[in-house]
């Protein structure tokens, strides 16, 4: 495994009055009242699914390979685009995957 498969793709945005964060390798999701929050939620929620993903077995490894929807992608490339054209830095962010010693 090298180490760009322990780093996963997510973003965040502000919907509704409050803030998203999206997980695009895994396909999670969380929401918080601000950004910190939300990512912080994801953040522990990456954690969860992993260590769960590791202990089990039989579906594990499809566990670790599921993707969001084309349309999550799409808007995360919109995201990064706008941040590039406009600077704006505080919604797209990687996270590295928790490991656990075998």
């Amino acid at each position: 495994m090298s180490p760009g498969q322990l780093i996963v793709k997510c973003y965040a945005k502000q919907e509704e009055g409050v803030w998203v964060a999206v997980c695009l390798d895994l396909c999670l999701a969380t929401q918080g009242e601000s950004f910190d929050e939300a990512k912080r939620k994801l953040e522990e929620q990456i954690a969860f699914y992993v260590d769960e993903a590791l202990q089990d077995k039989d579906y594990g490894s499809q566990l670790l390979n599921r993707r969001a929807p084309v349309s999550s992608w799409l808007e995360y490339y919109f995201i990064r685009l706008t941040n590039t054209i406009f600077h704006k830095a505080n919604v797209i962010f990687n996270e590295m995957m928790p490991l656990r010693l075998a």
